[in-house]
């Protein structure tokens, strides 16, 4: 995964001539993942699988039905969600550089080209493009994976409980409020139980209006029956598998006559919520759970925050 994009480069970089050779001079045997790459060699691994840069547009069927992420942990596959839209964040800075400041006129033009001659999204080369052209259509892919990865249809999400712990619980429940501050969509809650009888009535409420259903206990003292686990299945659970999309609920809605915006945010109180405005009262910025989220405001509500409540996991948010 090193080795590939690093030779592209340098194919794109010998026509170019823009590092005038010193690129050549890099041995991509020599270098080794640092803290961090191995996360966004994951996410290279599931482009090759999945193809979600290509998204919205007609192309080969996938290889495989379905693709099953075990990531390293929880926070990982949130910040994965949540990477095209901070990435978005971050291109407005760059492109702000590149184009208002003497030294972003002079070198982004050939370092966008090289970049993107390099990764070439979708087969496209930079030959007789403009840089506004580029830096528009790199905006656009991004928004475009962003949509992908919030589609139920394309990431389904769950949530997996012990339900007789309340850490457990507690933990799942704040996990669905970061998931969807990262936009992602969480489909379901299973719990995991020894006693297929403990319906735990309680723990099901708390996830309303997500849909809960058992999965069968699989001890770790000898390898698993997968044979018997899967005959184990319930209806209910098979029917939550298969319809991902039935149960999603939208993670911020407007009301343009009462000037009002509502961000489904479950799992947190209004303690842990903080709401930012920037940017002339154009977007609002919503931290809570170690996610940071944008919401743009139509031009028809953009105005001076005037006040929030925060009512059944919902923060409603009026806008002056």
């Amino acid at each position: 995964m090193l080795l590939e994009p690093l030779d592209r480069l340098k194919k794109v970089d010998a026509q170019v001539n823009f590092t005038q050779g010193v690129l050549e001079g890099i041995v991509g045997e020599e270098l080794g993942v640092l803290p961090g790459m191995d996360s966004i060699c994951s996410v290279l691994a599931l482009q090759k699988l999945l193809n979600f840069f290509s998204a919205g547009r007609s192309g080969s069927q996938p290889e495989f039905d379905v693709v099953v992420y075990d990531c390293n942990n929880t926070e990982e596959i949130l910040q994965l969600i949540g990477a095209t839209d901070r990435a978005r964040s971050y291109l407005r800075y760059v492109r702000d550089l590149a184009e208002k400041t003497d030294m972003g006129r002079l070198a982004s033009p050939s370092l966008l080209k090289l970049i993107y001659d390099a990764a070439r999204p979708n087969g496209k080369t930079s030959e007789g493009r403009l840089s506004t052209e580029i830096w528009n259509e790199i905006e656009q892919l991004l928004e475009r994976v962003s949509v992908w990865f919030a589609n139920p249809s394309n990431l389904a999400c769950f949530l997996i409980i012990d339900p007789r712990r309340s850490i457990s619980v507690s933990s799942a429940l704040r996990y669905w409020g970061c998931t969807t501050q990262a936009g992602g969509q969480i489909c379901g809650a299973f719990g995991y139980t020894e006693d297929p009888s403990e319906m735990h009535q309680e723990v099901a409420q708390k996830f309303m209006p997500l849909p809960f259903s058992l999965l069968p206990f699989l001890s770790n003292d000898s390898s698993a029956d997968w044979s018997r686990a899967l005959s184990l299945l319930s209806q209910n659970t098979k029917e939550q598998l298969r319809n991902t999309s039935i149960h999603v609920y939208p993670s911020v809605s407007f009301d343009s006559v009462q000037k009002s915006v509502t961000l489904f945010m479950p799992g947190f109180d209004k303690s842990e919520i903080k709401l930012y405005q920037y940017r002339g009262g154009s977007e609002l910025l919503i931290e809570a759970g170690d996610q940071r989220r944008v919401i743009k405001l139509p031009l028809v509500m953009q105005g001076k925050v005037g006040g929030a409540k925060f009512v059944d996991g919902n923060l409603i948010v009026s806008i002056r």
